[in-house]
């Protein structure tokens, strides 16, 4: 399951960046999904501080591999 990973990774990304959850079976969820093209669950984005998405995972994240996106972000 992602959920432990996720949970990992809320709290190690504490103070640097925070971690939102969507639920895509709500309207706000399901608008995000096609804006974002996401086509299943779990997936991960993280995002610049201009909005701009600068790494996407499908499936169970690699909690190495975000740690590392968030910290290249500064």
């Amino acid at each position: 399951m992602a959920k432990p990973v996720v949970d990992r990774l809320e709290q190690e990304l504490s103070g640097q960046a925070e971690l939102i959850r969507i639920d895509l079976m709500t309207r706000i969820g399901l608008d995000l999904a096609r804006r974002y093209g996401i086509r299943g669950t779990p997936m991960l984005l993280v995002f610049d501080g201009a909005g701009s998405v600068v790494y996407t995972q499908a499936g169970i994240p690699d909690q190495g591999a975000v740690l590392e996106a968030v910290s290249a972000l500064g």
